[in-house]
């Protein structure tokens, strides 16, 4: 059985937002993230191709939904994990609320046989959730590095 994990996050007015991020770049620990977020804005993801970045507009009753480090490596990388990042916004606070869907501590996952076709080689390496969970938050928000800890 996996955890669902909800965060009710506040980001304050900034008056300089160019002086601090509101969450640091980077892609979640999680197979599935769910976000609510406020009309305010502030998600940016990062562009498929260069080191740009795409405002994700609110919009009124939707989920965001990203896909996470978990996924990426079940699926063997047909499906990639979200770098992203929030801004804060100088004139209004912002209010998200992110559910994070993640395997149990003690699950062990890497990348489903039945994802591996026709003689495919593993990307990634069987880990314990609990490892992975507690090497990510020991990187900080270094972007998408904390997968590497699962490449073989």
């Amino acid at each position: 059985m996996g955890t669902l994990i909800v965060n009710l996050i506040h980001y304050p007015v900034c008056p300089n937002p160019e002086l601090t991020t509101g969450v640091g770049r980077h892609a979640d620990v999680s197979s599935i993230t769910m976000l609510l977020q406020d009309d305010v804005g502030g998600l940016y993801v990062r562009e498929p191709k260069g080191d740009g970045w795409i405002h994700v507009p609110p919009v009124k009753g939707a989920l965001v939904i990203n896909i996470g480090d978990v996924l990426q490596i079940m699926s063997n990388n047909r499906y990639k994990s979200v770098e992203h990042r929030v801004i804060v916004n100088a004139s209004r606070n912002r209010v998200s609320v992110p559910i994070f869907v993640n395997p149990a501590p003690d699950a062990v996952f890497g990348p489903l046989t039945q994802v591996l076709e026709n003689g495919e080689k593993p990307l990634y390496k069987q880990v314990i959730y609990s490892d992975y969970f507690n090497y990510f938050f020991s990187k900080g928000h270094e972007g998408k590095q904390a997968i590497e800890f699962a490449k073989l």
